[in-house]
């Protein structure tokens, strides 16, 4: 294992199945997808059956609070120990470029670990690596159980880096057919094709270490960003898997006087991305109330006082349509109760972007107990699905322009909990990889 404590990173041991394990099965999507789906998880164990998979080694999240949750977290902590014990992981040496085909093209990315020393959550935070929503405190506690008992970590972290001139990534994918392949194949339930290269050579590590460094020189941040005031350097934004990373934020915060500041717990395996890479799209995470005996329209008029507007859609195209292409300073959300659609247009909003104003009038709500449960929702299939029941209703939402986030964080501070998605739901980052945290 190689430190560049400068740049926050460490060259881990990473360990992936050998040749002998059945990957289209091994590897799961994150545990965070599909979560009010249960349909999906079903055929998930179905194409799994009794094959070593991830799917033994995570706690989906659809099983939180529910009576099978505490099982799952007995048998992910018993099946690392068996994987481990049955040879099937093999260690390789090297960070790890990943090229993943999904529904909006190729997209690559390094794995390796990053620092927890260098990265905080907390709202308001100047660390090397921040967070980019607000971190639900309430979903750590199950991860942390996991993680504290733990043998491996097996991430789904997306962590991203603002490389305009792409010269980080970009010239180690230009020679990936000259490097080591370790895994070529495709991934369940229509998910797209996932190959990984190792980076064995030095020389090319040594290529990206020195380009992260330039991408983190002071004079080019206040280039780019021209923050209201001085302050350090933002590196690495988490995209995907926030939670995981503060969760193992939190272990090792509660661990290191008693392991020692060179634990494996002090780092977490993720997957670096450009924000610029051309497959990566960001789209929007969906609201969907459960539960719902109120008029939603009227809860509306009050919280806004009147500064909106209604509209009645007559299709779901139409809506998505009209909200994409609102005109600023108005916002717009699309509103979805079965087969009826109404566009909302918030008139004098009182946050930069729409999610934020949407979600101060939900907790509002939620304070007021006016609904059963929230979920956040990847994909307009499968919120169209969930609104078509009875007693659901839903919330459709524009993107984020993927360009301005690392500016909106650096200048505003975090943004709202499930502000934005790195791709629809079956393009997430699937568990393959693991590393030893003990």
């Amino acid at each position: 294992m190689r430190n560049y404590p400068d740049i926050g990173i460490q060259i881990p041991d990473i360990l992936i199945p050998s040749s002998e394990v059945d990957l289209h099965r091994w590897s799961v999507i994150a545990c965070d997808q599909y979560t009010s789906q249960m349909d999906y998880w079903d055929q998930v164990k179905k194409i799994v059956n009794n094959h070593p998979s991830t799917l033994d080694l995570i706690l989906p999240e659809i099983y939180l609070g529910k009576p099978e949750e505490e099982q799952i977290v007995t048998r992910t902590l018993v099946k690392m120990h068996e994987f481990l014990d049955q040879g099937i992981l093999i260690s390789q040496k090297g960070m790890i470029l990943v090229e993943r085909e999904t529904t909006t093209g190729k997209r690559f990315g390094l794995l390796l670990a990053l620092d927890l020393e260098k990265y905080d959550f907390t709202p308001g935070s100047t660390s090397l690596i921040r967070a980019t929503e607000a971190t639900i405190l309430e979903r750590l506690p199950p991860r942390i159980r996991i993680r504290e008992g733990a043998i491996l970590e097996i991430p789904h972290i997306m962590v991203l880096i603002d490389d305009r001139e792409k010269s980080v990534i970009e010239p180690i994918k230009e020679i990936r057919h000259q490097l080591p392949r370790l895994y070529d194949f495709d991934l369940m339930l229509d998910s797209g094709h996932i190959s990984g290269y190792l980076i064995d050579s030095v020389t090319a590590e040594k290529k990206v270490i020195n380009s992260l460094r330039s991408l983190n020189k002071p004079e080019l941040f206040n280039q780019k960003y021209h923050p209201k005031e001085p302050q350090p350097n933002l590196l690495f934004a988490v995209g995907d898997g926030n939670h995981s990373l503060a969760t193992a934020k939190e272990v090792w915060k509660k661990k290191k006087k008693e392991l020692g500041r060179n634990h494996p717990l002090r780092y977490a395996l993720v997957e670096v991305v450009n924000v610029h890479d051309d497959g990566l799209v960001f789209e929007p995470i969906h609201r969907v109330l459960f539960g719902v005996q109120i008029k939603i329209q009227s809860e509306i008029q009050e919280f806004f006082k009147g500064k909106i507007e209604f509209q009645t859609i007559s299709s779901f195209e139409e809506l998505t349509y009209r909200v994409k292409n609102l005109q600023s300073p108005e916002q717009g959300v699309g509103l979805i109760e079965g087969n009826h659609y109404t566009l909302l247009i918030i008139k004098e909003p009182s946050a930069n972007i729409v999610v934020a104003s949407l979600q101060q009038f939900l907790d509002d709500l939620m304070e007021k107990s006016k609904f059963n449960a929230i979920d956040y929702i990847h994909g307009t299939d499968s919120l169209r699905e969930i609104c078509h029941k009875t007693g659901n209703f839903g919330f459709y939402l524009p993107a984020m322009d993927k360009n301005e986030l690392f500016r909106t964080i650096i200048l505003d501070g975090t943004l709202p909990r499930k502000t934005f998605s790195m791709g629809e739901a079956k393009d997430k980052r699937f568990y393959l990889e693991c590393r030893k945290i003990q």
